[in-house]
């Protein structure tokens, strides 16, 4: 049985042919793309499991295509550069990546990366969803149909996204560590990728939300600990549960 589908896109023929190999070895299919355009169109016919991602490619970087592939997807990136520069490593977590392996690297240390990021897919995906649905003013969270209503109008949320802010809501003024975090949603505790995960989503949480119910509710930073949904008035949610 194949240990997952993964697509491998790198413009050196040498290196996609030695991760195939070593990823083929271990049971997983592989598909590979050469350009930025190419490895977006394969994702659209079939999302894989996982996607090693090289950052300088034809067409389109590695960056853009994260950031495209972020935008709808909550698939497990992890990027490959030969660009050893922190601000590169920093700008590809914070579009979304769930790792970065800077070249040359060992095939058994990449195999070993993409078993970690998709353990923490699974125990993720395996997490039981919470009944019912957390109502705040102009806000609500259906997690039965994980849905997300901003002033009656939907918006569109990750699944990542919509559980990091219901394990928040859930829990209105309590302060989530992001070691917490990082175990309530992405399914297992992780080193400073994963802390710079949690960031890179609560960003995109706060762009999404916008601020018109700032003087209502917000997602805060607690500088040292973490994160919030702090409820400013006397509220607080209505928990909606089936009978």
């Amino acid at each position: 049985m194949a240990a997952g589908r993964v697509l491998v896109v790198d413009d050196e023929p040498l290196i996609v042919e030695m991760v195939t190999e070593a990823l083929t070895r271990q049971g997983y299919k592989v598909e590979s793309a050469s350009t930025g355009p190419e490895a977006l169109a394969l994702a659209e016919r079939g999302m894989p499991d996982v996607i090693v991602l090289d950052i300088m490619l034809p067409g389109l970087d590695g960056l853009e295509v994260c950031r495209r592939l972020r935008s709808k997807s909550d698939v497990p990136i992890i990027i490959l550069s030969a660009k050893t520069e922190e601000i590169d490593r920093v700008v590809g977590l914070e579009l979304g990546a769930d790792d970065y392996l800077p070249k040359p690297f060992s095939p058994r240390e990449l195999v070993a990366r993409i078993r970690a990021v998709l353990r923490r897919a699974e125990r993720a995906m395996a997490k039981p969803a919470s009944p019912g649905a957390l109502e705040f003013p102009g806000l609500t969270l259906d997690m039965r149909s994980r849905s997300t209503m901003l002033d009656g109008e939907p918006i569109r949320l990750t699944r990542k996204e919509f559980n990091l802010l219901f394990q928040l809501a859930s829990e209105p003024k309590r302060v989530f560590s992001r070691e917490e975090l990082l175990k309530e949603v992405w399914g297992e505790a992780s080193a400073q990728t994963g802390m710079r995960t949690v960031d890179t989503h609560i960003k995109r949480l706060r762009r999404k939300l916008g601020h018109k119910h700032d003087s209502e509710w917000r997602l805060e930073t607690v500088w040292g600990i973490g994160y919030r949904f702090q409820v400013l008035k006397s509220q607080t949610a209505s928990d909606v549960s089936p009978s």
